[in-house]
């Protein structure tokens, strides 16, 4: 997560590996479901987007944020989904709940790297402490 100050955006890549990700999605959603470059099904983004933000919340300066999921690419292993919250003049509250993945795998662990304000962060997500809190 990197907050573009110039652009009053923050900025979000959500990493996932593919297998897990499509596995959610087939039982979450339609186990016809095809995670895949090629022949994609159009209601792919949907349900990512939909996942996506029923998963991760952000509260930024005390209020929830509407997250806006922008598109997504496939590397590897690994689907890259682009998240982005705009319209954010300035950060000195940001706090994350981020739970993705946690309704499938119980052993799950998230990784939050934040650039915000010049300051570099990380922390780590579990099942059963799924939030993060940064004060600027």
């Amino acid at each position: 997560m990197e907050y573009v100050k110039e652009k009053e955006t923050v900025q979000i890549i959500s990493r996932i590996f593919i297998d897990d990700f499509e596995r959610l999605i087939r039982t979450r959603y339609d186990e016809t479901i095809t995670l895949s470059k090629e022949n994609e099904s159009d209601k792919v983004n949907y349900y990512i987007s939909k996942y996506l933000n029923e998963k991760i919340g952000v509260q930024i300066n005390g209020k929830p944020v509407k997250l806006v999921f922008i598109g997504k690419e496939y590397e590897n292993d690994l689907v890259y989904c682009y998240l982005e919250i705009k319209n954010v003049t300035s950060i000195k509250s940001f706090e994350i709940i981020n739970q993705v993945l946690f309704d499938v795998f119980s052993d799950q662990k998230n990784i939050v790297r934040t650039d915000i304000n010049g300051q570099n962060k990380s922390f780590m997500l579990v099942k059963r402490n799924d939030k993060g809190m940064l004060n600027f």
